[in-house]
């Protein structure tokens, strides 16, 4: 029993000591919101007017990223990796959620109706 008690002791150990950081970024049409995923609070908000957003997500972190923009519209996303390879996404922004886990740079362009591919 006591071997029991402590192979779950030390696996529980093991798990959280490779626990990932979640952050929120919600992005709207003029401004941006840093949330604290867990308790729901906003940390920062930054005004946003023209241009991408940039959204760096270090190690064993993961960004839960928040496309508001109460109409339906599309935005670039483009993932940058570490090794210098791209993903690029068209999505939906009218009220979705993404997830990416790091090391990557996550740049978000402005919303348009439609984009040509």
């Amino acid at each position: 029993m006591k071997k029991l008690t402590l192979s779950i002791g030390l696996l529980a150990g093991i798990l959280s000591s490779n626990a990932q950081d979640t952050t929120c970024t919600m992005v709207m049409k003029d401004v941006v919101h840093k949330f604290d995923y867990y308790a729901d609070t906003i940390l920062r908000s930054k005004e946003h007017t023209k241009g991408s957003v940039f959204i760096d997500v270090g190690h064993n972190q993961v960004e839960c990223l928040h496309l508001f923009d109460e109409v339906y519209r599309v935005r670039k996303v483009i993932l940058t990796y570490d090794d210098g390879s791209q993903v690029v996404e068209i999505v939906d922004s009218k009220s979705d959620v993404y997830y990416a886990t790091g090391p990557v740079r996550i740049e978000v362009r402005r919303p348009r109706l439609f984009i040509a591919k």
